[in-house]
């Protein structure tokens, strides 16, 4: 059975696992930096999936996501304008990143935290995405699922 969702603000991308492609979503307001991050992470390999919003679907009681086909390969890049980037059509999303004001306290050691999107269960972190650990973070969050 596959269940589809409209569009959702936020970004996707996506980085080759042993298993496949396997993708982080970029959640947060609008200014918090996550095409910031997502192009942090394209210079290390990862691939673009979608940036800005993002469409959500489940199957085999994995979650999916890709770009509506508008912003397809679309990428805003903050001062500079819209970049064109080589696009996966879709990934499986391992991981969400939720992205924190940089005046935002955050836990320096969180308790293990998730969240349920369209009744799948993910690993859920939150990070400052203008951080330079923050693409580190990512990695190592996304190293840490069964994607």
């Amino acid at each position: 059975m596959t269940t589809a969702q409209e569009p959702i603000h936020g970004g996707l991308v996506a980085r080759r696992q042993s298993r496949g492609w396997a993708g982080v979503l970029l959640l947060g307001p609008s200014g918090r930096g996550k095409s910031d991050l997502a192009l942090r992470l394209l210079a290390r390999g990862w691939r673009l999936v979608a940036d800005d919003r993002v469409i959500l679907w489940t199957s085999g009681g994995r979650l999916y996501g890709r770009s509506p086909q508008t912003l397809r390969g679309l990428l805003e890049v903050r001062h500079l304008g819209v970049s064109t980037e080589p696009v996966l059509e879709l990934a499986q999303i391992g991981a969400v990143a939720e992205c924190a004001a940089a005046d935002e306290t955050l836990e320096r050691i969180p308790a293990p935290d998730g969240v349920s999107l369209l009744g799948v269960e993910l690993p859920r972190i939150r990070v400052r995405a203008l951080e330079t650990s923050a693409p580190d973070k990512l990695e190592r969050v996304l190293a840490a699922t069964r994607v």
